[in-house]
């Protein structure tokens, strides 16, 4: 499990930019295919907007790979 704390100030990580940040993307291109191809859960739903915000406590899979978004 990857854990992405959100830098000081900041309420929220756009799910494309998760992605990228913990290396389960390498580029934001590759982000967007994943996501639009609804490859990529956030709280158990299939989620297919990059631009998400992802909050403290959301959860993302993808690839048999989770996320955990701390504050």
């Amino acid at each position: 499990m990857h854990i992405l704390k959100l830098r000081d100030g900041e309420e929220f990580i756009k799910l494309g930019q998760a992605l990228k940040a913990t290396g389960l993307a390498d580029s934001g291109i590759d982000a967007k295919e994943f996501i639009q191809q609804g490859l990529v859960l956030v709280d158990g739903e299939v989620e297919t907007r990059r631009g998400r915000k992802l909050y403290d406590g959301a959860h993302v899979e993808f690839d048999g790979e989770s996320i955990s978004i701390q504050a």
